[in-house]
Order: structure tokens, then sequence, then C-alpha cells
């Protein structure tokens, strides 16, 4: 395998800046091939999908081939793929299609180690029917997600299963085979959020174990689009459509409105990047996206590996779990320090990170905001080791 991260960082402009970006848990920065498949399909003629002149069918070969990149990203059927503004938006539609069938005490069960944008749908859409969130508890110590729980928490009244492949926050990634057993068990249907872990692991939704995949391509140097990828073609045509169009069929019930064409080429254009991660990979699309992604893995664990045995060795750094899985994202507070301090004293070194005091998720389990917050930061696959060393240069400043 080659990972070549100084490679890698010459295909982003945007690092010219002169800052360290840790601030990948938010996006990673855009690709060049990205920035140029956008502003060429800009420049292109490009109408709405159903003429049939060129400009018409451009416009449907974009579509379709956004659909492939993704289905090629996490093993899947490109008829399953819904595209969308973002994860979130797509993520509120199916829960607002599936709770049309939910009763009073039917339940869904969410986990405290998800964002708030994946818990949020699910507690919408139970409340608007009355049923139940149930709640998958972390470990407090370790951040990890323990599987064992949800042989409890699935009952027989459990309509969804809603849990992140990632934290965004802390950087655990936890057993979902274990929890989609529990799941399916009931027939339960797994919604996975992918979005963090989507630029870092090779995916596939069928050993995942998950019936629905939420994707993010700004979370690996792409435009700002979501999508929903069903395991099972078929289930979209048994929610209820949200489309204009009542003839629509398959993913495009549950999109609104034309689509971003220029958009979606660049979504298209960034699974291509991650395809090239390695710049050795070969076979069909779908086999350099696993080669790649294994060497991103390996390059990270690493890089994470270096970083979190520096922040060990500075006492007045407390990292904030200790995950055995999990991807390079990470949160520490600083004795004495509010974690808004500690951002800036990072901004004046030319580090990027945030800090964070969020009263839900992770943080608000662990009740971070009595003591001034968490500072939160992740790689992205242009981060190399020397920006790792400013970052532990600028923390040991603050002793």
């Amino acid at each position: 395998m080659a990972f070549d991260v100084a490679r890698i960082r010459g295909l982003f402009p945007a690092l010219g800046d002169g800052w360290v970006h840790l601030d990948g848990t938010v996006g990673m920065q855009v690709p060049e091939q990205v920035a140029t498949a956008v502003s060429t399909a800009l420049r292109a003629p490009v109408s709405a999908p159903g003429g049939i002149f060129p400009a018409s069918q451009r416009a449907e070969a974009i579509v379709a081939a956004a659909r492939r990149a993704v289905a090629d990203l996490v093993g899947a059927d490109p008829a399953g793929v819904v595209l969308g503004p973002n994860a979130p938006v797509l993520l509120g539609r199916l829960a607002e299609a599936l709770s049309t069938n939910w009763m009073l005490g039917d339940e869904v069960v969410c986990s405290r180690l998800d964002e708030q944008l994946n818990i949020a749908p699910w507690q919408v859409a139970a409340q608007r029917v009355g049923a139940n969130v149930r709640w998958g508890e972390i470990d407090i110590e370790t951040c990890e997600l323990p599987s064992w729980q949800y042989d409890r928490l699935v009952t027989e009244r459990t309509k969804v299963v809603a849990v992140t492949a990632a934290s965004g926050s802390v950087g655990t990634r936890p057993d979902l085979s274990t929890i989609a057993d529990a799941a399916h068990r009931v027939g339960a249907m797994l919604v996975v959020d992918a979005s963090f872990a989507a630029p870092f692991m090779p995916l596939d939704i069928d050993e995942l174990g998950a019936d629905v995949l939420a994707l993010s391509a700004q979370g690996w140097g792409g435009p700002t689009l979501g999508a929903l990828v069903f395991a099972d073609p078929r289930a979209i045509d048994r929610l209820p459509g949200y489309a204009l169009a009542a003839e629509a069929s398959g993913p495009e019930r549950l999109e609104v409105g034309p689509h971003a064409h220029p958009a979606l080429a660049g979504l298209v254009a960034s699974v291509d990047y991650l395809a090239e991660l390695d710049d050795v990979a070969s076979g069909s699309r779908r086999e350099r996206l696993l080669t790649s992604l294994n060497s991103a893995r390996a390059y990270h664990s690493g890089l994470l590996g270096e970083l979190l045995s520096e922040l060990r060795m500075l006492p007045h750094v407390q990292l904030i779990g200790d995950a055995m899985r999990r991807i390079p994202v990470l949160a520490f507070t600083i004795a004495r320090r509010k974690a808004g301090d500690v951002v800036e004293h990072l901004a004046r070194r030319g580090l990027c990170a945030f800090a964070d005091d969020t009263p839900t998720g992770v943080f608000g389990t662990l009740g971070v905001g009595e003591v001034g917050g968490a500072v939160r930061v992740g790689f992205a696959h242009y981060t190399n080791a020397t920006e790792v060393t400013r970052l532990v240069d600028a923390l040991a400043e603050l002793r």
C-alpha cells in the first residue's frame, strides 16, 4: 500500500493558506479535481432530465454517475441511492416517512454517542406520533458504546435503531454487527450515520448490517451534499413519497426538487479522489476504493497513535475517551483553561480546532460544559507528522 501524504497535500489548493487544518470533523478541504469538476459542469450546457437533447441527457448522466459513485463507495446498488442537500435533511425525510406507520408506544433507539444532527430527526418523528425514544449509553471512561445493552434496549416495539458508524466528537467506532443482530431479530430497521467514518475506512453496507446508510460528502472533501443508501432498493417503494412529481419511482421518491448538477459532478469527482488515495491501487473503482481507504486507515492509525502518545505525556492535557476502535478524531481538556481560550491560543499558532460545550451527545453526557468545554480536533487525508508536532508543541506551552 502506498499512501503518499506529500502527494495528497499537493491536491489541495486551500492548504496554501499556511494554517494547520485540524478541523476535519466538520469536513475536509476541497481537492482540486472536485473544484474543477464543479466549475466544468457549471460551464457546460445542462438542462432538466427527461428531454431528448444533449443538455438534458447530460443532466441524467450526471445523476446516474453520482448514484453509481456513492454505491461504489459503500458496496451497494445504485438503485438504492437517494441524493439530497445534506444527510440531516435526508434523515428527516426518512424519519417522517417511516413514522407514518408508527403507533403510540412504538420505540426508536438512539445513542448518546451520536451527533445531534443524527438524533434530532428521530426525536421529532417519535414526538409527533407518541413513540418512545430509548438510549444507548456510553461508558464515561472510554466513550465506548457497549453493544451488549442493545439486547435489552431493542424490543418488539422497536421500529428503528439509529446509530453512528463513528463519532465525530471522540472518534469511537461502535460494534455495529452486534447492534444490527439485535435490531434485525425484531424486524427493526438499522439506520447508520456513516458520515464521519466514510473518509477513513472502507465501508460495506452488507458487512455493517445496515438497512440504510447516511453519508455527507463534505466529510471527504466533496460538495455539500448528502446521500441515503438503502441495502434493499425495494424498501424505498414501500415508503411514502416526497417527490413533487407523482410519477417518481425508486430513489427519486425521496428527492425533492431539481438536483444541483454541478455539485453532483463534484460528488463523483470526490469519490474518484478517494479511490486514488493509494497511488498504486488498481482494478474497478470499488476495488480501488477498498485499497485506498485501507491505506488511509493504516496511515491515520499510526499518526493518531503518535499524537495520543505525545499528549499522554503532557500532565495538563486530559484526553476524553479511550476507545479501542476509532477514527482519527479526538477531544481533550486543558487543566484550568476553558476550551475557547485553548482554541484561541492554537489559532495564534496557526492551528484550526474547535471548542465544544454541546449539552447533547457525548459531551452532554460527560458534562464537559461544566469544566469549560472540550477541544475537538480531527485529521484529514492531508494531515502529516509535522502538523501533529505543531499541535503538541502549542499545547505544551499551556502548562
